[in-house]
């Protein structure tokens, strides 16, 4: 069973169609880069998986569930979301450690959170000096691994990636990238990299699906796509990446 199987996704809003006959599948540990430009409908079809909105035809099932159907609680144990912007996703009266017990206290009544915290620290490159800390006091690479920990504090199936490097430099973009790719190796979660940057998906993406004006029009492994393009929007947006990039 896929961990995300999408199929005839649509969405309009009045005369404007954001997403329109979208679909493609994600294997139980897999990963896929959605990508494309600003508009071309990739925010819109996560908000779509996430159940944020409702298509207008189409379905997402979640490990074979239909995420329409699922309560909120439910939906959120499946499948979560890590944003561009983790100051603004972030409470900035909570600490890091009142953050992440908010989250296990909503789903895991009888977990000892003390522990479980630490655990989801570690596992995102941060420790005990960080977990008494606010937002406001951190810097914007650790605001995002708390980001990932309170994404993973649920063990979700599905992780979906909103440009969650886009706001970052280079450097540290290359380390939380890496740290993905090391939590996908040691945990049972499957990634959804929404982004415009094809040199990320080269670094994260086991498969890819490129957008425009809301429709995929190429898709494959993502080796394939990036040395062999067929479309010529992939081959647009690959040539305004640097090639050392890949």
């Amino acid at each position: 069973m896929n961990d995300l199987d999408v199929s005839g996704l649509r969405k309009s809003y009045g005369r404007f169609t954001a997403v329109d006959d979208v679909g493609f599948t994600v294997p139980a540990g897999g990963s896929l880069g959605l990508v494309g430009e600003s508009g071309s409908g990739k925010s819109t079809a996560a908000r779509l998986l996430l159940g944020l909105e409702r298509p207008d035809a189409g379905s997402v099932l979640v490990c074979g569930r239909p995420v329409a159907a699922l309560g909120r609680r439910e939906r959120a144990r499946l499948i979560q979301i890590v944003f561009q912007d983790p100051f603004g996703s972030l409470d900035p009266r909570l600490t890091v450690e009142d953050c992440l017990t908010e989250v296990l206290r909503l789903h895991f009544p009888a977990v000892p959170y003390r522990t479980r915290v630490g655990e989801l620290l570690e596992q995102v490159g941060l420790g005990p000096r960080e977990a008494g800390t606010l937002p406001r006091q951190l810097s914007g690479g650790q605001r995002q691994r708390v980001a990932i920990a309170r994404a993973l504090a649920v063990r979700p199936k599905v992780l979906v990636l909103d440009e969650a490097v886009a706001a970052l430099d280079v450097s540290v973009q290359a380390q939380i990238l890496g740290l993905l790719a090391d939590i996908r190796a040691a945990e049972e979660v499957s990634y959804v990299f929404i982004t415009h940057d094809l040199a990320v998906v080269g670094c994260v993406a086991d498969q890819v699906a490129v957008m425009r004006h809301g429709r995929v029009v190429e898709s494959g492994p993502t080796a394939r796509v990036l040395t062999s393009p067929q479309h010529d929007y992939t081959r647009l947006l690959l040539d305004s990446v640097p090639r050392a990039a890949f």
